[in-house]
């Protein structure tokens, strides 16, 4: 049913492109664009987005539900939160404009816990100064959400500046002129990566989720299979579909005892995908992934959290090339992890 789908999706694409030959043709001679035939329409693609939870301004569940929120993210799904809030009550208090702003940010990063709760980490972000532009210097905006809708950022600073501040905990931000803003701690103030927990009271919370991925492989932490076949994964990767890890404890060394860490399974894209057609090795570069140690909900702390990049490997393998957010100095190490395999 689903491969139906896709190939309906395709074929209307194609009717799409066809109606806009005659654009296409104007634009190389100078012409005036012929008009459409008759009775063509050019039609917007439906959303594969749709809502597993929503929370009001007191966060309370509105519709949908964790269950559900959990379910998709257990099959892979993609995470995408919308939020509401005004322009003088968040983005400059000195401000009169009340204008509602309407936000949907992209959490590529997704954290299953006790395989029952939801977290969900922006991995791609440079802080945003609204309206205009970037803020002051150049960082990552590591935005954090847990599906209760507590939150947190964390700030590594990419510009190399003096750090001056000292590790541990630091004394909580004046937010006396945003009352909707509740600040619950800070770490590591004026260091390379400051970090804090908070929450907003935004108008509404929306968790979309986009569920379209196919589970093809799974495997053990000592490479047995567990399901699916690395033939499978092989095959629709070079029919170019994407490819999607779930990463089961990665984060476990970033406790005291990784032997007794909470449960969880830490799910990335992948960019490119390599496979040794004798060996039969299937191996991946994921996007950036932030790694926090895992609790419910997910916080951050001073020196409990990192990122970078993994190469994940059909056996069980993860190659880690790791940065210290403090020092930005990478590190390499390598680790084991049962891991499931998707594609879309």
């Amino acid at each position: 049913m689903k491969n139906e789908r896709r190939r309906f999706l395709q074929q209307t694409g194609t009717v799409a492109l066809a109606a806009l030959s005659p654009l296409a043709a104007a634009g190389k001679d100078g012409q005036s664009p012929a008009a459409p035939a008759s009775g063509t329409r050019i039609e917007g693609g439906k959303s594969n987005w749709r809502n597993a939870l929503v929370l009001d301004h007191e966060r309370q569940v509105v519709s949908g539900s964790t269950a559900a929120l959990a379910a998709a993210i257990r099959r892979g799904a993609d995470l995408r939160i919308y939020t509401e809030f005004r322009h003088n009550e968040h983005i400059d208090t000195k401000s009169t404009n009340r204008e509602l702003i309407k936000e949907v940010a992209d959490f590529r990063i997704t954290y299953l816990l006790e395989d029952r709760w939801v977290a969900g980490v922006i991995n791609l972000r440079q802080p945003i100064e609204l309206p205009s532009g970037f803020g002051p210097r150049p960082s990552m905006s590591f935005f954090l959400y847990n599906q209760n809708a507590d939150q947190a950022i964390a700030r590594p600073y990419l510009d190399g500046g003096p750090a001056t501040g000292q590790m541990g905990p630091a004394p909580l931000d004046d937010h006396s002129d945003m009352p909707k803003y509740h600040q619950s701690d800070a770490w590591d103030k004026d260091t390379n990566a400051p970090s804090s927990n908070f929450a907003y009271d935004f108008e509404i919370y929306k968790f979309m989720v986009c569920d379209d991925w196919q589970e093809v492989y799974a495997c053990a932490a000592d490479g047995k299979v567990l399901s699916g076949s690395i033939e499978a994964l092989a095959k629709e990767f070079a029919q170019g579909r994407e490819v999607k890890v779930g990463i089961g404890g990665l984060c476990a060394d970033m406790t005291a005892d990784a032997a007794h860490a909470l449960p969880h399974e830490v799910f990335v894209q992948c960019g490119s995908c390599y496979y040794y057609t004798e060996r039969k090795q299937f191996m991946a570069a994921s996007q950036p992934v932030v790694r926090v140690r895992p609790a419910i909900p997910l916080r951050y702390k001073s020196k409990e959290w990192d990122f970078g990049w993994l190469m994940p490997r059909s056996d069980g393998h993860v190659a880690r090339w790791l940065l210290d957010p403090y020092t930005l100095k990478f590190n390499r190490s390598e680790s084991r992890h049962a891991i499931r395999w998707f594609v879309r």
